[in-house]
């Protein structure tokens, strides 16, 4: 069954460009699509390290204050509910300013510090250097070229003291150079879209956050590895972090009926399990999934196969594994084959069409021969001739206009699925 899918696999590749992409997204009112920072904001805003209204409006063209920074840099690290310990020291601050706790949180770990007169100013606008200078702060320390500010166009605009700062995030990757790349433009006031952008870079790279500014519960990305079971894949990556093991959306795993199966006897709703007979690993090594996990599904759908030889399709949804040891993964999986649908491939159906073309070819010839014979027998060559073509002809159309086939596999018989959502493995 395996080598029929994979020529079916070949037969249809044009119409895998069609299918959707496997991931949801999530609805920000005031954002259009090919908005420049969307993907971003979409990352921050599904993250919760920034928000949008209660009409789904997000504001990308405003302003940052510094409370609204550090607040949003408190989520994105993990630390929005840190216990606080220090005494506030600020004469702008009281206890009544309902982000009382965000800014102590914040002098606490030493994020955004204060001013030497003993003010935060938490409402005052951030500036793209002195957000910058943040991120060099509590990013870890690195050896920074100071030259490399000269290859903007308005280096000369960067102040003195965050010419150290700049250096070191433009080392890194981390800063805003939009809409022109050849322009910083260090004193304009940083905009909601431009700490989006920033805050999901940072996300990305969170290993070059300083350890004493990463709450404990923060998930970190270790390493980035891949699968390989099927090369058509959309997808072959899978994140490894401290908390799980995450195989992204679009990667394709293989698996096995678990007992045979036959499309006429099933119905929609009916339970269907798969196994994976061997270890689901890494390129790299990692072990995602042991061998002999359970693979749940549900039959969504049957359709019977018709007439002109319309092949049977079973439409399947895996929604959960069961490993050895009882864990309990969550699944969002379909077949692997174009419009996600199981049925028989091309080549089972040229099959049946040339049993049909061979046998009524056999008829046709036996016929032609009975004919010849009886009224002379030196005429059986003729009547081969003649009724070879007119039985093999029959026996074509005759398998070209019958049903389908069903839908038939095997204990042990091997499909591929592909995850429509990511797949997460805690450790």
């Amino acid at each position: 069954m395996k080598k029929i899918f994979s020529a079916l696999l070949a037969f249809s590749m044009v119409s895998w460009y069609s299918l959707p992409v496997f991931s949801a997204d999530i609805q920000i009112m005031d954002v259009a699509n090919d908005y420049w920072a969307r993907p971003e904001i979409v990352d921050v805003v599904s993250k919760n390290v920034m928000s949008v209204d209660q009409s789904g409006n997000f504001y990308p063209e405003d302003t940052v204050s510094r409370v609204e920074f550090v607040k949003s840099l408190l989520k994105l690290l993990s630390n929005d509910n840190l216990n606080v310990n220090i005494s506030n020291s600020f004469t702008d601050v009281s206890s009544s300013n309902p982000n009382y706790s965000d800014i102590l949180r914040s002098q606490q770990l030493g994020l955004v510090y204060g001013y030497p007169d003993k003010t935060f100013k938490p409402n005052q606008v951030m500036l793209r250097d002195e957000t910058q200078s943040v991120v060099s702060h509590i990013t870890k320390d690195t050896s920074a070229d100071l030259s490399v500010i000269n290859n903007f166009s308005d280096a000369a605009e960067v102040p003195d003291w965050a010419k150290q700062s700049y250096a070191k995030s433009l080392a890194y990757g981390l800063y805003i150079n939009y809409p022109n790349p050849n322009e910083l433009r260090p004193l304009d006031k940083l905009t909601r879209a431009e700490a989006a952008v920033l805050l999901a870079k940072i996300d990305d790279k969170i290993s070059l956050v300083k350890d004493e500014y990463v709450g404990p519960d923060l998930e970190k990305t270790l390493a980035i590895e891949h699968l390989d079971i099927n090369k058509k894949a959309p997808c072959h990556s899978v994140k490894i972090t401290n908390k799980r093991n995450l195989i992204l959306s679009g990667n394709v795993l293989e698996v096995a009926f678990s007992d045979k199966f036959r499309s006429e006897l099933a119905d929609a709703g009916q339970d269907v399990k798969f196994i994976n007979p061997q270890d689901i690993s890494t390129v790299e090594g990692t072990l995602l999934i042991p061998a002999n996990s359970v693979f749940k599904g549900t039959v969504l759908e049957v359709k019977k196969q018709r007439w002109f030889n319309k092949n049977a399709r079973v439409y399947i949804q895996l929604n959960e594994i069961c490993t050895p040891d009882g864990k309990k993964i969550d699944l969002n999986a379909k077949p692997f084959y174009k419009d996600y649908a199981l049925k028989e491939g091309p080549w089972m159906t040229a099959g049946k069409v040339a049993l049909y073309t061979v046998g009524l070819g056999a008829v046709g010839i036996g016929s032609g021969v009975g004919f010849a014979f009886i009224p002379n027998p030196a005429k059986i060559g003729t009547g081969i001739a003649i009724g070879a073509p007119i039985g093999a002809g029959v026996g074509l159309i005759t398998g070209l206009v019958t049903p389908g086939l069903k839908y038939h596999a095997k204990a042990g018989e091997q499909i591929y699925v592909i995850l429509c959502d990511d797949t997460s493995i805690y450790k």
